[in-house]
């Protein structure tokens, strides 16, 4: 029987009332700023027994130092060379390390990088990923992966990767077929457009993603994980379907 997990990524109310209403959580903060290992053993502590985290890994190692994104890390300039598009670097592979420390204490199964559009399918690029995977230690945790930008048009080079590395492939299946098979990983960020944070599902959206899911015959865990602005309704709403 296939096993569907339902949450959301990142707690968009208070974690007492995000446990009363779920057994799983993608872990957001630890992207934009490696929390301490104190804080994360809290984290398990706080959770009941048998809820589930998952990691979206530090932007250091796939994120560029000119992203945006790292206004929240309060890291300088100079600080941030060396890090980014999975540059195999002393500063990244020990990055790693304290990532996987964090996914230890909160006895997570997943670990999830994100590369965003700018991290294209250069030699470059490639060969950073390629050395980064077969290097690091994953510590008995798997890996997965959600490319975008070039990286959705050019599938068969992404399934190459995927099937080497043995990372699960990240996406929305609204959007994208999943590349990978058995354990299935779906993050959903909205319609109309591809990245469409402020959206809000319907009913007949739900309906149509419980169906998607249904087609999965060789699925043995589905992990759904709503990201948008609505995603604690979403991921509620949608638990009612299941």
């Amino acid at each position: 029987m296939t096993v569907i997990k339902v949450g959301c990524c990142g707690y968009p109310v208070s974690m007492q009332k995000y446990f009363s209403e779920f057994h799983l959580v993608e872990i957001q903060s630890t992207f934009y700023k490696l929390p301490r290992v104190e804080t994360a053993e809290k984290w398990r502590a706080q959770a009941p027994e048998d809820f589930e985290f998952t990691v979206k890994v530090w932007q250091g190692i796939t994120h560029p130092p000119d992203s945006p994104t790292w206004k929240r890390s309060g890291l300088s300039k100079d600080e941030l060379k060396g890090y980014g598009d999975f540059n195999p670097s002393r500063k990244t592979f020990e990055a790693w390390g304290r990532i996987l420390e964090i996914v230890k204490r909160l006895d997570a199964k997943i670990a999830v990088f994100q590369t965003p559009p700018s991290f294209n399918p250069s030699p470059k690029n490639i060969s950073n990923m390629k050395e980064f995977l077969k290097k690091i230690d994953r510590g008995g945790v798997r890996l997965a992966w959600e490319p975008r930008g070039e990286w959705l048009e050019k599938k068969s080079l992404t399934k190459s990767i995927l099937e080497k590395f043995d990372l699960i492939h990240v996406v929305d299946p609204f959007w994208d077929q999943p590349l990978t098979r058995g354990l299935y990983y779906f993050r959903l960020h909205g319609l109309g457009k591809r990245y469409n944070y402020n959206y809000v599902y319907s009913f007949e959206d739900l309906k149509k993603l419980k169906t998607l899911i249904e087609r999965l015959e060789d699925a043995e865990e589905i992990y759904v994980l709503f990201n948008n602005v609505k995603m604690f309704d979403s991921a509620k709403h949608f638990l009612t379907l299941i």
